[in-house]
């Protein structure tokens, strides 16, 4: 690779916070395995297109981490973050000098099941492959990421996505319809290591197949009341906030389904309409001022 290409001045990608709408535990791969312990899933996810964090790449004469924005103080900002990691991965893959400036702005909550740290390492890995023009597709970036957490390669693809293995067999479900939602976070995080722990079964039936087509919101949510969060009950014995914004969605006018998106402990609330999810969003956050709710469309 020829680092003596002309780069941009900077470069900004985007990191959207991933809602699992549904995740089914599968199994566990065995201690054979090369990758013995990981669990497998099935699950289906969506993307909040306007929440979203970013990470900035410029110039500079060695591998620096900038971060900003209202939980930047809940990350890390050295070689433990996975912006950092992910960087590292890319460098060394492609041989490149680890040389970059990387700014990250920190808006999702950290402990969320939202998928930010795992989104800001999928958005490292496509902001460098921008920035040095190397012309890695999706797949590439995904198989970068996925050494580093299952979550990574669907942050990777970063649309509307039914993932399953350890989260690498990824079908891209383009056809699914814009959801609004509302995302509420108690403000308690959980831990996703001690909410797979506490798991008392890891061999469940994986989702249902998808119909041909789900034109609707009605019809997403039709698909999904034969679904489930696995980690939904884990994460609840850890953190019994979860129980009290899941309350709170159900207890507001025309939440079509209620849930705890990945391990916890946001949760989300599908409506009919962004008017409707936008009502519910005020409502919750009038009566909670301290939790952290947001009305988005996902898809």
């Amino acid at each position: 690779m020829d680092e003596n290409l002309d780069h941009p001045v900077t470069v900004t990608q985007s990191a959207p916070a991933k809602i699992n709408l549904a995740l089914h535990v599968t199994g566990r791969r065995p201690a054979s395995h090369d990758q013995a312990g990981y669990h497998e899933l099935d699950t289906l996810a969506v993307f909040g297109k306007s929440l979203r964090e970013a990470v900035r790449v410029q110039a500079a004469d060695g591998l620096r981490l900038q971060v900003e924005g209202p939980f930047a103080a809940s990350v890390p900002h050295d070689e433990s973050n996975l912006v950092i990691a992910a960087a590292r991965i890319f460098f060394s893959t492609e041989g490149i000098a680890d040389k970059a400036l990387l700014s990250l702005k920190k808006t999702i909550p950290v402990g969320a099941g939202l998928g930010g740290g795992s989104a800001d390492a999928a958005a490292t890995f496509r902001v460098l492959n921008r920035y040095f023009n190397t012309a890695l597709g999706v797949r590439d970036l995904a198989e970068l990421g996925a050494p580093l957490g299952a979550d990574i390669p669907m942050c990777v693809h970063g649309a509307a996505l039914r993932a399953r293995g350890i989260g690498d067999v990824i079908e891209p479900l383009s056809a699914l319809p814009p959801l609004p939602l509302v995302l509420a976070w108690p403000g308690k995080p959980v831990s996703t290591a001690a909410v797979f722990e506490r798991l008392r079964s890891i061999s469940n039936a994986p989702l249902p197949d998808l119909p041909a087509a789900c034109p609707s919101v009605e019809d997403v949510v039709i698909y999904l009341a034969q679904t489930r969060n696995d980690l939904q009950d884990a994460a609840l014995e850890i953190e019994p906030a979860i129980a009290d914004a899941l309350d709170a969605l159900a207890a507001t006018d025309q939440c079509l389904l209620w849930r705890m998106s990945g391990s916890g402990s946001a949760c989300f609330g599908i409506y009919p309409s962004t008017a409707q999810a936008d009502a519910a969003a005020r409502l919750i956050g009038a009566a909670h001022p301290h939790w952290w709710v947001r009305a988005l469309e996902a898809r």
